[in-house]
């Protein structure tokens, strides 16, 4: 480039500066306020300033946001040298003052930084949101970590126990949360008004955790519908025409959706706590209520047979199974009852394998497995093709498991699988399971 062009380009940016420019200037002026704020110590001066860099921040254009969390990394972490000084002085002296010292010398300036912007109005939505960005960049900006790892230290704080708020949701919720509901569902969409309501009817139950500072934001809620048995199939419970039975008459609970609401949350743990307040209230409410089971998708299971295909043409009569398996790749497999037929116990059988015996790292491969297990339930029966839904099939060729919570044997579930890794489940769960063509453990004569 000839000295002519370097500067005309020069001068063109001082002129009319670049997006990349203008961002990293936009995520300094940001970061100025940030100083200050950490250096000013009169609370009303504190507050305002506090409201000052929250604005600025939500006014970031999108190009500013790498910026602006590449510098909170590399501007506001630990000074080395008072880490390093500290470190030594306590190995020389372990003394509890020492101890402190070190322990306040290792946290980052962006942690106080981080509890005094939550101080403004909408401090702790906006630090919500901001976690919910730097999860979702890690994978290209794995120099974020310690940024996340600071934001989730705070917020697991923040989002204790202590803090949440059981409320029940019903038709005279106010809109704005109702609306909110329509939105967050993850699990079975809810097409419209006339299905919500018929989700919040009598025999059907709607519970979500909320924290004070965020009034109208459920945090995690829980579909429940009230029935006589075990739901064996989703599509009654989701037909939002199906006639309202007497909630006095259940006798079963099935919980049938739970949704994390929050991405900037995630990994702080709001489920089991949920599931076991919401066991009490009904317990409470609904004294005939003496079961309470899941009715759960398997969601990574078919993509688990497309890679278990190599060990499956390994085992006996592989590549006839591997044959019959491939019929569901057909869209319409499940209207030939021929096909359904045939296909049902081999598919059964893979799908108990996959919940009993297939794991990773000693947890169970499906998350939802994990979920409830973690939780202390009981893995009690697989339900074929009771989710026909075009999701349902794709992910889990139809098949839905019930996971039984029996409060007198939570606790001890809970401990067998987090100290063992062994799955609690019924007797014709394991015997499905040991038919299974994969089982190391041979089905019984």
């Amino acid at each position: 480039m000839s000295t002519g062009s370097f500067l005309k380009r020069i001068i063109g940016e001082i002129v009319h500066p670049s997006e990349s420019a203008r961002a990293t200037r936009r995520a300094r002026n940001v970061l100025g306020i940030a100083r200050s704020l950490l250096s000013e110590r009169g609370e009303v001066s504190g507050a305002a300033l506090a409201r000052e860099l929250l604005a600025e921040y939500e006014r970031l254009p999108q190009a500013a946001h790498p910026v602006f969390f590449d510098l909170l990394v590399t501007e506001f972490a630990p000074l080395a040298a008072e880490v390093a000084a500290a470190a030594d002085a306590y190995r020389a002296d372990p003394s509890p003052g020492n101890l402190l010292a070190l322990q306040r010398a290792v946290e980052p300036p962006r942690q106080e930084l981080m509890r005094r912007l939550n101080m403004a109005p909408g401090g702790t939505a906006a630090l919500v949101g901001m976690r919910r960005l730097v999860l979702a960049g890690l994978g290209e900006h794995p120099g974020w970590k310690p940024l996340e790892a600071d934001l989730a230290h705070l917020l697991t704080s923040w989002f204790n126990r202590g803090f949440l708020m059981l409320r029940r949701i019903d038709w005279h919720t106010p809109a704005i949360v109702l609306e909110k509901l329509i939105e967050y569902e993850a699990v079975h969409e809810i097409t419209g008004w006339h299905d919500l309501r018929r989700r919040l009817e009598a025999d059907r139950r709607c519970f979500a955790f909320f924290h004070p500072v965020l009034p109208d934001e459920p945090l995690i809620f829980i579909e429940v519908a009230l029935a006589r048995g075990m739901s064996d199939a989703v599509g009654p419970l989701l037909d939002p025409d199906a006639a309202i039975a007497n909630p006095a008459q259940a006798d079963t609970a099935v919980f049938y959706s739970i949704t994390n609401c929050q991405d900037g949350l995630r990994g702080v743990s709001f489920g089991n706590l949920l599931i076991k307040q919401v066991v009490e209230e009904l317990g409470r409410e609904l004294p005939r209520v003496q079961r309470f089971a899941t009715l759960s998708p398997l969601t990574g299971f078919c993509d688990w047979l497309k890679a278990a295909r190599p060990r499956l043409e390994r085992a006996a009569g592989g590549r006839a199974l591997v044959a019959e398996l491939d019929r569901l790749a057909d869209p319409g497999w499940s209207g030939d009852e021929a096909a359904a037929r045939t296909l049902q116990p081999l598919v059964m059988r893979l799908a108990a394998h996959y919940l009993l015996e297939g794991t990773r790292g000693g947890a169970a491969i499906d998350p939802v497995a994990r979920f409830h297990l973690g939780n202390g339930a009981r893995v009690e029966r697989l339900n074929w093709l009771a989710d026909a839904s075009e999701t349902g099939m794709r992910r889990s060729a139809g098949l839905m498991v019930n996971y039984v919570y029996d409060p007198a044997d939570v606790e001890r579930n809970h401990e067998a699988y987090a100290k063992e890794g062994r799955v609690v489940a019924s007797h014709s769960l394991r015997a499905l399971a040991r038919a299974s063509p994969l089982s190391r453990r041979p089905a019984r004569a």
